[in-house]
């Protein structure tokens, strides 16, 4: 058995994923050298590896920077559960200033509840980054930045480890390959800022 884009730490079975802790790290950096200071988090499944994994890398970005999470609540990885998530985030007068969304798909949600719900602009009132480059990210409805998930790299390593399963190895791997950040009109441009 080969796990894609998941793992269980307590299974011997094989894994390929994003590098998701270092692409949370350089999420958290990048929203730190724009020059934010209320920075939130919106998770995906509370058990799942990818957003557990992307959350610690993105305190990891942060704490780097001196800052740490002003804030999170839960999505889900759903459309509504993100809606809910951003209403409970802005629902206090201490609002953020930026969003880590843990998936695009729940980002687009929160960006609508933001501009149609709450009259704030992005990313001139909120700045918004989120993790995989679904094809919508790149419309101009959203013009989202986001960490893009190497996905031909990582179904190449899926068969080639499953190839070597099938020819008799034994040893279990668990690969996680990085992906560059894509940047977009969400988020305060960040000068010089490298991947």
């Amino acid at each position: 058995m080969v796990l894609f884009n998941r793992y269980v730490a307590t299974s011997p079975a094989s894994s390929v994923t994003s590098d998701n802790i270092e692409g949370g790290r350089l999420l958290g950096q990048f929203l730190a050298d724009g020059g934010h200071e209320r920075v939130s988090f919106i998770a995906g499944f509370e058990d799942s590896s990818t957003s557990r994994d992307r959350e610690a890398g993105f305190y990891r970005g942060l704490a780097e920077r001196g800052l740490a999470c002003h804030s999170r609540a839960v999505g889900g990885y759903t459309s509504e559960g993100a809606a809910k998530a951003v209403r409970e985030l802005f629902a206090d007068k201490d609002i953020p200033d930026a969003i880590f969304v843990a998936n695009d798909h729940m980002a687009f949600s929160v960006m609508d509840v933001l501009r149609n719900e709450m009259g704030l602009r992005i990313p001139e009132d909120v700045s918004i980054v989120a993790y995989d480059d679904v094809p919508q990210a790149a419309w101009p409805a959203y013009d989202l930045t986001t960490l893009r998930q190497p996905m031909n790299r990582l179904v190449d390593a899926t068969l080639d480890t499953m190839l070597s399963r099938i020819n008799g190895s034994t040893d279990a791997r668990q690969i996680a390959i990085p992906g560059p950040l894509i940047m977009r009109g969400s988020a305060r441009k960040v000068k010089g800022f490298s991947t």
